[in-house]
């Protein structure tokens, strides 16, 4: 209102001023209350009574139990509470989908199925989040407050909904279940419950997926594989002597079993340039990676008969006499599969995974996304035609045995015979590729290997009667008396539907034989240590060449030579002792029996390249002899 001046009264002004801070002092007031009645819905303890607060922190201490504990199994089980599905492993490949860490199934992040399909199953961030609420609602309404109820409270629980943020150093949990507390004439209601759980989970998984891309991108595993393969078995090389070399596959293996697990403890994150083990991962906290000879492996060797390889001389057979030395090179082929468990880890709390470490070929794998090496087979895959097969032994009692099925040159698992507790046959029916003259190749326990031919587009069974194989002790007598020097045994199976080599028994290291019924043939080869040196000597060669010049373009030759100078060798084993033998075996001849003796001749120790050349003539014409007892 103006006056008669025109001038505003100061009093009205006065008036819509005080209006407004009433206004301002009636919303903050409101706020307040809505604040407070928030408060009071909330998890602060200072709004439930005394004597309702420990049941309350019961209930807290229980939710961050169950979350601690949810926590744990993520990190021991590489980022899964629930398990994916379970696929298990094949002769062919021996993982399944999980290692099994101390009775602790954990999914590999990497493996190669049994059907050879590289496959990944890492766990993203949010999919741990998820697993982690799923496992805290299943778990939060069985908390242990019997205790209280002994008491005289009466609790309930409504439906619980939990929302979980992983965090670098913390996990934080966000429980929306309504819960009434009540004694006497006390009541506590709550609704939404936090804790903050201090947890490097976040930080541990982070860093182990820098580790495992690491892995994938450079496969360093497999690089220190290769490094202990050809560190501490025979790859490829070549050595000066006239004798075969011979190894052991069976203890090629275990070494490399050893060797594998103690080099891979050896590993580690970070460390000088000069240290071998040292992998530099991009990474600050500590990794550790295991390996146990007990996981699951797979070593495959070529060629390898049975389980001795051998490398046979070059130099010493007829024809070669210009090279004036002996030499045997070897080259061999590796299939090795193991897991490595890595585990990534602070003071407090370990993150652990695993991974399938794959060397096809003497060479790692290709990594994940590309093509594997190896292909699955294309007949295998097309199993359709059903066949029954039996197995027996020699007096028709039922034998299970270990069945593949070969048709050209894919061989196939097609599992094993099972004894039929009311026929008391031993027996499987099982899919197989329709194949003319396909081969049924069986194994069992005490028995030698049996093939059996059959063609699978006419013939729905097979018999398969398994001879019983004997173990014997294995001496060889040169010119009649025991001998400790080197030996090679060679034995073979004779006859139409033999399976040809049998084995390669490198004596005095081996001294058991095994034999079952069958046609075989034995050859012996032994070998002495000598100190013979072959001195220097210069051979010239000469050969007809073109003619330089017109000449060469009328097609005139002349004669070029040249100088060889072959450098002193010398040769530590020579050829001396050995023969054939083609011999029968009957059960009745061995099935008691406790030792086999292999009697030879010797010749005359070569003292000359010649001589050594010629040695391999004169033993392939001996006879050995074989007393069983």
């Amino acid at each position: 209102m103006r006056n008669k001046r025109g001038e505003t009264s100061p009093m009205r002004g006065r008036s819509r001023g005080q209006v407004t801070i009433f206004i301002i002092i009636a919303v903050v007031i409101i706020a307040l209350v809505a604040g407070y009645l928030l408060l009071r819905s909330s998890i602060g303890v200072k709004e439930i009574p005394s004597n309702i607060q420990p049941a309350y922190n019961s209930f807290l201490t229980c939710f961050q139990d169950d979350m601690g504990t949810g926590i744990s199994v993520l990190e021991s089980r590489g980022g899964y509470i629930e398990l994916p599905g379970f696929e298990p492993g094949s002769a062919y490949m021996p993982f399944s989908s999980q290692l099994n860490f101390a009775g602790n199934p954990i999914p590999y992040w990497y493996y190669v199925s049994g059907n050879n399909i590289q496959k990944e199953q890492i766990p993203t961030k949010g999919e741990m989040e998820k697993q982690l609420e799923n496992f805290i609602e299943s778990r939060i309404r069985n908390c242990n407050l019997r205790n209280y109820y002994d008491e005289g409270f009466v609790i309930s629980m409504g439906e619980p909904n939990a929302d979980v943020s992983i965090k670098e150093n913390s996990v934080d949990v966000d429980l929306s279940m309504p819960l009434t507390l009540e004694i006497g004439n006390n009541t506590a209601s709550i609704k939404n419950h936090k804790i903050s759980k201090i947890s490097m989970l976040g930080k541990l998984y982070n860093t182990a997926k820098i580790v495992y891309e690491e892995e994938q991108k450079n496969l360093f595993l497999e690089n220190y594989g290769v490094d202990v393969l050809r560190l501490y078995a025979p790859v490829d090389g070549v050595e000066i002597t006239c004798a075969p070399l011979t190894w052991d596959a069976e203890k090629i293996f275990d070494e490399l079993q050893e060797a594998i697990e103690v080099n891979t403890f050896a590993l580690k994150s970070k460390g000088s340039e000069a240290d071998y083990f040292a992998l530099k991962l991009p990474v600050d906290e500590n990794v550790r990676f295991l390996n146990s000879r007990n996981w699951s492996n797979s070593f495959e060797i070529f060629p390898a008969d049975n389980r001795i390889l051998i490398a046979t001389p070059v130099g010493n057979q007829q024809g070669l006499g210009i090279l004036g030395f002996c030499y045997v090179p070897y080259h061999f082929v590796y299939n090795i599969r193991y897991p490595v468990l890595v585990q990534v880890y602070n003071e407090e709390e370990i993150f652990q995974f695993p991974v399938a470490v794959v060397i096809n070929k003497n060479v790692p794998r290709i990594s994940a996304g590309g093509e594997v090496v190896e292909q699955t087979s294309s007949i295998c895959s097309n199993a359709n035609t059903d066949i029954t097969i039996n197995t027996y032994n020699l007096n028709l009692e039922p034998v299970q045995a270990d069945l593949k099925f070969r048709c050209l040159t894919e061989v196939c698992n097609i599992g094993k015979s099972k004894i039929d507790n009311e026929s008391g046959i031993a027996s499987i029916k099982v899919k197989v590729p329709q194949c003319v003259n396909g081969i049924i190749i069986a194994n069992a326990e005490g028995y030698s290997e049996k093939k059996y031919t059959l063609s699978t587009n006419e013939e729905d069974s097979a018999d398969i009667v398994l001879d019983k194989q004997y173990k014997l002790n294995l001496e060889v007598y040169i010119d009649g008396s025991l001998t400790s020097d080197l030996a090679v045994l060679m034995i073979e199976e004779r006859g139409e539907n033999s399976s040809n080599f049998i084995d390669s028994i490198s004596y005095p290291g081996i001294k058991e034989l095994k034999l079952s019924e069958g046609d075989y043939s034995l050859s012996l080869y032994v070998y002495k240590n000598s100190a013979l040196t072959i001195p220097e000597t210069t051979i010239r060669q000469c050969a007809e060449v073109p003619q330089t010049g017109i000449g060469g373009l009328f097609g005139m030759t002349e004669e070029k030579c040249s100088d060889i100078t072959i450098p002193s060798q010398k040769i530590n084993n020579m050829l001396y002792a050995g023969g054939k033998l083609n011999s029968y075996i009957t059960p009745d001849m061995v099935e008691n029996a406790k030792s086999i003796k292999i009697y030879a001749r010797s010749i005359k120790l070569p003292s000359t390249i010649e001589e050594i050349q010629t040695s391999q003539e004169q033993i392939e014409g001996k006879a050995i002899e074989i007393q069983i007892i």
